[in-house]
């Protein structure tokens, strides 16, 4: 039990940003199981989804970072511009993909004859079409982590 209390105490901007992105992940599969009926494992890894465990990642490693080191400390700066990027990526270029994901696979399965489908090379053409977040996953995500990064019992200096 010690060893496991040195390993999160060593890097708390660290732990807290990974206990964000876990409860994220958790909060997800039980949405999903909610909203689908069914137990998928798969989505405590998995991109997409709400809430965005990206945005919950990093925003947590920002409050934590501003809790440790101060707002006008350079880490702080650093993590904020990384949540900052981060989540306009997650509802832009990644949200886009996905969208363009299942448009692509809809043409796949409405062009390729039945005959066709069973080849070995076109099995494995389903995109992937959960990579990116709406602005309320993210916005979701930005609340966990802004949560968990406040409620983390930190050791301040």
């Amino acid at each position: 039990m010690q060893f496991i209390k040195e390993l999160f105490s060593v890097n708390e901007i660290l732990t807290v940003s990974i206990m964000s992105w876990f409860v994220a992940q958790v909060l997800k599969t039980i949405i999903n199981f909610i909203l689908l009926g069914k137990l998928q494992l798969e989505r405590m890894w998995g991109d997409g989804g709400m809430p965005s465990a990206h945005s919950a990642t990093v925003c947590a490693m920002v409050i934590a970072a501003a809790r440790s080191e101060g707002v006008s400390s350079a880490i702080f700066a650093v993590a904020s511009v990384v949540a900052i990027i981060t989540m306009h990526d997650a509802m832009g270029v990644r949200h886009e993909t996905g969208e363009q994901a299942k448009v692509l696979n809809q043409m796949i399965e409405e062009w390729i004859d039945i005959s066709e489908k069973n080849s070995p090379f076109l099995q494995n053409m389903h995109l992937k079409e959960m990579v990116g977040h709406t602005p309320l996953q993210v916005m979701a995500g930005m609340v966990v982590g802004i949560v968990v990064g406040c409620l983390y019992p930190m050791h301040l200096v």
